[in-house]
């Protein structure tokens, strides 16, 4: 084990993954969004009918412009949900086309529930003037604010949650005030400095004084994906449980990238089957000064 690294500035972080509550969550979110925006697109499309049917040449204004307020309500409606689902289950920035679709669909869907309805409206030949500009008029206003509340302007990505996660374990482990464990990335980064923690303590011997940031589990059933049961990982590759399995090895991180994201509860059985044990020279001074301070 003279390869492995001891834990000094451990990179806890590699890469951020929505948790199951998390996209459980997100899923919600976007159902109810596309539920708002289908009641959008379905007023518009009762408006353009009854538009042309002529029910709004000579009268009716209260009624179109109703229909616009709906359309816009619910458009707003769709897109809150649906950025509020993107905080938690983002979108990654290599992917920049799904990037920016994924984060800038309110805005795109508000306007496809706007433009054709104005168009007619702007396009009605036997509308009174008066009529046409004012329902025009509100309809331009509500289709710019309902854009403009579903354009995200500062869209969240796995890269800057990963980024966010990485500074908010450090400064879990540092005893730093937590000013970047926002909602999304603390609970995650808690949980693998925590377990990082554990690995590190009880890994230390007089080779590795500080301990490792490396941790043993059984492989995925499917090559190179993430294992659809949790697994435990393990202090070292020869412990009991993983002799005659398909094994894999890297950080804390790594593991819970793979869905092995408990630490064994076995940590003294396996320190001695993987030899983390301090000589009993290094042993004898604490003891000495715990004897004393008795």
């Amino acid at each position: 084990m003279a390869d492995e690294k001891p834990v000094g500035e451990v990179d806890v972080t590699k890469a951020w993954a929505a948790s199951q509550g998390q996209k459980d969550s997100a899923k919600k979110l976007r159902i109810y969004a596309a539920l708002c925006w289908l009641v959008a697109i379905g007023t518009e499309i009762a408006a353009i009918v009854m538009l042309k049917q002529g029910k709004f040449q000579t009268g009716n204004m209260a009624l179109l412009i109703g229909l616009l307020v709906v359309i816009a309500a619910f458009a707003i409606g769709g897109s809150v949900m649906w950025k509020k689902a993107n905080r938690h289950d983002p979108a990654s920035k290599a992917d920049g086309f799904r990037f920016f679709v994924q984060n800038q669909l309110g805005a795109i869907i508000t306007v496809l529930a706007f433009l054709p309805l104005l168009a007619l409206i702007f396009l009605d030949k036997d509308m009174d003037p008066k009529n046409k500009k004012i329902a025009g008029g509100v309809g331009v206003v509500l289709a710019l604010l309902a854009t403009t509340i579903g354009i995200d302007f500062k869209p969240p990505s796995v890269e800057q949650y990963t980024e966010d996660m990485n500074l908010c374990a450090t400064q879990i482990k540092s005893g730093q005030p937590t000013t970047a464990c926002s909602p999304e990335v603390a609970e995650q980064a808690q949980a693998i400095a925590r377990d990082s923690k554990a690995v590190a303590e009880a890994t230390k011997s007089d080779a590795n004084p500080n301990g490792l940031d490396k941790v043993y589990w059984i492989a995925s059933e499917k090559a190179g994906q993430k294992a659809d049961t949790e697994h435990v990982f393990h202090l070292c590759d020869n412990v009991s449980v993983l002799r005659g399995k398909t094994v894999n090895s890297g950080t804390v991180t790594e593991a819970y990238k793979e869905n092995a994201t408990r630490i064994t509860k076995q940590i003294p059985m396996e320190q001695k089957q993987c030899g983390f044990v301090k000589s009993a020279a290094a042993a004898l001074p604490a003891a000495a000064a715990s004897a004393a301070a008795e």
